[in-house]
């Protein structure tokens, strides 16, 4: 009786979905999926950002260069749930994270103290809104990971200004989507 029990449960076990997988309605969304099934289980996300990376094989008279994409989907479930952000490798999902809690409506919750240094850009746009002002500086890092192998990842520098009230307007510094540092310029 005991071994039936045990293995009911191992094969129970074996079919129920992975813990991290995330359930959009009834539906799972688990890493390996395309873009487009998400996109058909979640709906369409509030916020995108885009990174590129390229990888370069050989020496240097004849190299082969790779560029790989990386996309990253926010997802608000509401107040009662946490922002989703799901990062997408050339189309397929790689990684799912868990941020801050949600919010009722896109940019309802903003103020001084939301807007803070670690905090992603979809974690601003889904308390503060879309920036009044929104600057890019672009770069790129080349990195030898290799004889004869580099790799060159845009570096992505924004400014976003936000107008939440006061004598000040907000700067945001973001770097690759990522709040660095917060300043105060008069209005």
């Amino acid at each position: 009786m005991f071994a039936r029990v045990a293995c009911a449960l191992t094969m129970l076990f074996a079919l129920a979905p992975a813990a991290h997988a995330l359930r959009c309605g009834n539906r799972l969304v688990e890493t390996g999926d395309y873009d487009a099934q998400v996109r058909d289980r979640c709906g369409d996300p509030y916020w995108v950002e885009d990174r590129y990376q390229l990888i370069a094989n050989g020496d240097p008279s004849v190299q082969t260069v790779t560029q790989v994409t990386y996309t990253a989907w926010f997802y608000n479930f509401g107040p009662d749930r946490l922002l989703v952000r799901l990062l997408f490798r050339d189309g397929r999902l790689a990684r799912e994270d868990t941020l801050d809690r949600g919010v009722d409506e896109i940019g309802d919750s903003c103020g001084p103290g939301r807007l803070v240094s670690g905090m992603s850009g979809g974690e601003i746009v889904a308390y503060c809104g879309m920036p009044m002002s929104r600057n890019a500086q672009t770069g790129a890092l080349v990195r030898r990971i290799g004889p004869g192998t580099y790799r060159q990842t845009d570096l992505a520098q924004e400014d976003w200004i936000y107008d939440i009230g006061g004598n000040f307007l907000y700067v945001l510094h973001l770097l690759n989507g990522r709040v660095t540092s917060v300043d105060h310029i008069p209005r």
